[in-house]
């Protein structure tokens, strides 16, 4: 949702021009905007003196989802989120004059189809523009590699660096294709349930069934791969990046581009174990009906929180912002029964949903003594780390790639997909990493690169764009530097332009202004824990299946 910033908030992390105060003017219907007066609020008033049915902590698309389907099941629901504004990680935000920005996540393509069509999203305001073609690494021997949808195309292109991948890489993309299937049902069913030992006869017999069932379904999915490919699939799930696509392709450009796929959003290198799991997420994804298509949203990230607030809210759930939970409230050490907020106010439920990570809802919002112990050691031990910085840009003209300038000296199809700066081989992608594991910033950053305003008119002025760069690796703690400090990191964010200087020269001088979150950043301002949640937390397949709820005593 686009709305007004914190200036405080804000500032620090802001280059060049001040941040515009301006709350966009959004259309929409009357009913629609009597409904948000009556139902988005930043007082908390109109909790006190309620029991609701449920409460659900933090504004984020994922709370925003649970509190619309418990409200079109007919419970009275409450959203608290702490910040001025929903959507947690997916928000839009006017932060320098005339530009708007998806200020963390920055392109859809997982969220799941069930949830759009049943929550009736495109009513709401959702309007997806695909990303065609998806990819483009510049290289600096003048050649590039441009991939998408098209098969001739992708034939092509590859075909300028191995004739022999141009011919694999069909095949490489059916096999994933085919492992996005297990991996939809995954994404789709309730995780498997442990009950607690004090549940009664009924109710463990019931989640028996139920896991049975679910396991029946892996199963069969699974056995329906022949043993080649389940083979396959048991090495992508546990391999490295790098062994996965060394398997399949010669030429290090088209290794490179898809192992960013592997490592983005986290610490991993493409030689890490398990990073070829990751390998699925960016294909298993789809917009309208199109397997592993990629798509900007008009009017940015924020629009999506915007339009499933908007069936929350239609549903009936109420909105407050400006309303951090300082802990929960649990009777006898055993019964949640709702939260108190930092401004003291108690707000009663029988169920709570958490939209914070684990991390936040049980070392900070729980006292230990009432979980497991090895459960809080579980907690306390999971890998949170995310190397990561999102650097959003406001420039005066496109970039212009000398490696296709001649092609496209305006806009271009390089200028519509996700573009890759320092990604031309695996190990450019590892020697990015190594930097990062012995505590300093990438010396050569990787980073991807996005223009959404090539597509959507409505989030910069005429003539002008708005750029994504999400850039590794940068420790959430630099031995070399501080993050809070203004000289550390104006040096990071120009070594960023910089280096796409060598591959788009004259950038660093379209740079209107620039707001930069580090790990830190990213942390404080939109409550991601070591920065962990824009991808969420470091990915495995266990994470996906197993990741599960759990009773205190």
């Amino acid at each position: 949702i686009i709305h007004e910033p914190s200036p405080a908030a804000l500032n620090n992390n802001i280059k060049s021009i001040a941040p515009s105060l301006l709350t966009p003017k959004t259309p929409q219907t009357p009913q629609i905007n009597k409904m948000w007066r009556r139902s988005f609020s930043s007082s908390t008033a109109a909790l006190k003196g309620k029991k609701w049915d449920a409460l659900v902590i933090g504004g984020g698309h994922n709370g925003l989802t649970a509190a619309a389907y418990l409200a079109r099941g007919g419970l009275s629901v409450a959203i608290l989120e702490r910040r001025h504004v929903i959507g947690g990680a997916a928000v839009t935000e006017e932060l320098v004059p005339g530009f708007k920005f998806s200020r963390c996540s920055y392109l859809q393509s997982l969220l799941r189809p069930s949830v759009i069509k049943e929550l009736e999203l495109g009513k709401h305001g959702l309007k997806l523009l695909k990303s065609n073609p998806s990819s483009f690494t510049p290289c600096l021997d003048g050649r590039y590699l441009l991939l998408g949808p098209d098969k001739d195309l992708n034939h092509s292109e590859i075909s300028k660096f191995s004739l022999k991948d141009a011919q694999a890489y069909p095949r490489y993309q059916t096999q994933l294709e085919s492992f996005c299937k297990f991996m939809d049902l995954v994404l789709d069913s309730p995780p498997p349930e442990s009950v607690h030992h004090k549940s009664s006869i009924n109710e463990k017999l019931k989640n028996k069934l139920q896991n049975s069932v679910f396991w029946a379904s892996c199963l069969r999915q699974v056995s329906s791969l022949g043993q080649k490919d389940m083979v396959d699939f048991m090495d992508l799930l546990l391999s490295p990046a790098s062994k996965v696509l060394n398997n399949w392709f010669e030429a290090d450009v088209l290794k490179a581009t898809l192992a960013t796929d592997a490592v983005i959003g986290s610490t991993a290198s493409v030689h890490t174990p398990g990073s070829g799991y990751v390998l699925l997420h960016h294909v298993m994804g789809e917009t309208d009906g199109e397997r592993g298509i990629w798509s900007y949203v008009e009017g940015g990230m924020g629009s999506i929180s915007k339009a499933i607030g908007n069936a929350a809210i239609e549903a009936g759930a109420h909105v407050v912002t400006n309303a951090e939970v300082s802990r929960l409230l649990i009777e006898n050490s055993s019964t949640v029964c709702g939260v108190a907020l930092a401004d003291g106010t108690e707000v009663h439920s029988s169920i709570v949903l958490s939209n914070a990570t684990p991390y936040k809802t049980f070392m900070e919002l729980v006292s230990n003594d009432v979980l497991p112990d090895d459960f809080v050691r579980a907690i306390k031990h999971t890998d949170y780390s995310s190397a990561t910085t999102k650097i959003n840009v406001a420039v005066d003209k496109l970039p212009e790639f000398h490696c296709c300038k001649l092609e496209h000296p305006h806009a271009g199809p390089q200028h519509v997909a996700t573009i890759h700066i320092g990604s031309e081989s695996m190990e450019e992608i590892h020697s990015a990493c190594q930097d990062a594991v012995n505590g300093v910033p990438s010396r050569r950053p990787v980073i991807e690169m996005s223009i959404p305003s090539i597509l959507d008119k409505t989030i910069s002025p005429p003539g002008k764009h708005v750029i994504n760069l999400f850039v590794q690796y940068t420790p959430y703690k630099p031995l070399d530097g501080d993050w809070q400090d203004h000289d550390y990191r104006e040096s990071f964010a120009q070594k960023c332009f910089t280096l796409i200087d060598e591959y788009a020269p004259g950038f660093s001088t379209s740079v209107i202004g620039y707001d930069m979150l580090t790990p830190p950043d990213l942390e404080r301002e939109i409550g991601l824990t070591g920065n962990f949640a824009i991808f969420t937390q470091t990915k495995t397949c266990a994470v996906d299946i197993f990741l599960n709820q759990v009773q205190v005593k």
